[in-house]
């Protein structure tokens, strides 16, 4: 990451995992087989596309499956139209991309669902392959889009929040020990981990003071963990994003005993004295975007200043 900030640079091992992406799901929806089939076959090689021979099977489908980028749908089913299944997966996948075939004029039930937002697109029957193609690559690209700007504003709210945490530790912390729990719980919340500590260091040494959340909580291994013994040694944050692949620490035993498969090592420093260090750990490889790495580092730094004002 050439434009990365300098600590950041310096992660002994690979922090960000990179995975080929996942075709997007997509549902269609229509009593006639023929046209399933059809459908299936036109996006099978973009999409992994889901089948449902009615509105209730559908949203079965959705049930078990979860959301997906488009919904194709015939309008004029048994026992539910289109228009009126579509109508219930909107608050539990309001992103989902909703399209509806019709061979019909059913232009208010359209028209109401189109103008609601229930309804991204209808296509008339018998449709065209390519328009159709073209109509749900629109919609996946929507689709995406929304996500991302989900995606970004929840960040920016996790990231308010847990910024908002330390500084407010700062302010009320009237020990140290006071300090760490709460700081804790932010960044195991905040990075979706499943345990943190952040332990005091004094002189290079963990100190017994710390605080903790999640599982595993005493983290008795701590001191003798590799990447920990590294980020005091160095002063720079150490982790790896997949332990059961990663050579050097593949065989450590307290990772196989603690199911640990993801760690993440923060040197909390102030001054260039290490004041403590923070372990993010993870039972299952993650995922660290680089705006992620920008607000552990951001975070730190933080951390040092609440840390030092208790002292």
């Amino acid at each position: 990451m050439e434009n990365a900030i300098p600590e950041i640079e310096h992660i002994s091992r690979q922090i960000m995992n990179l995975e080929r992406p996942k075709k997007p799901k997509m549902l269609v929806v229509d009593d006639e087989p023929d046209n399933l089939d059809l459908l299936y076959r036109t996006f099978r090689r973009d999409f992994q596309v889901l089948r449902a021979e009615s509105g209730i099977q559908a949203l079965e489908i959705l049930e078990t499956e979860g959301e997906v980028a488009v919904i194709i749908s015939d309008q004029r089913m048994p026992e539910m139209k289109g228009t009126e299944f579509l109508s219930k997966t909107v608050p539990q996948f309001p992103n989902t991309m909703r399209i509806i075939l019709t061979g019909f004029t059913d232009v208010e039930d359209l028209v109401e669902a189109i103008n609601s937002g229930q309804v991204y697109k209808y296509i008339t029957k018998p449709w065209d392959p390519n328009e159709l193609k073209a109509v749900v690559q629109r919609a996946a690209e929507t689709y995406e889009l929304l996500n991302q700007r989900t995606d970004e504003l929840r960040r920016a709210h996790a990231q308010m929040a847990l910024l908002s945490t330390i500084v407010q530790v700062a302010k009320d912390a009237a020990t140290l020990q006071d300090a760490l729990q709460p700081i804790a719980e932010a960044f195991c919340q905040n990075f979706a981990a499943d345990t943190c500590v952040l332990r005091l260091v004094e002189n290079g040494q963990l100190q017994a003071a710390q605080g903790a959340f999640g599982a595993d909580l005493a983290a008795e291994w701590l001191a003798q963990d590799p990447l920990i013994q590294e980020a005091l040694s160095s002063g720079v944050v150490q982790g790896s994003v997949n332990i059961p692949t990663d050579g050097a620490l593949a065989n450590v035993p307290h990772y196989q005993s603690a199911g640990i498969q993801a760690h993440l090592v923060v040197p909390i420093a102030y001054r260039s004295q290490i004041l403590g260090v923070l372990s993010l750990q993870w039972r299952q490889p993650c995922q660290l975007r680089e705006d992620e790495l920008a607000l552990i580092h951001l975070s730190a730094q933080q951390v040092a200043l609440a840390l030092a004002c208790t002292l």
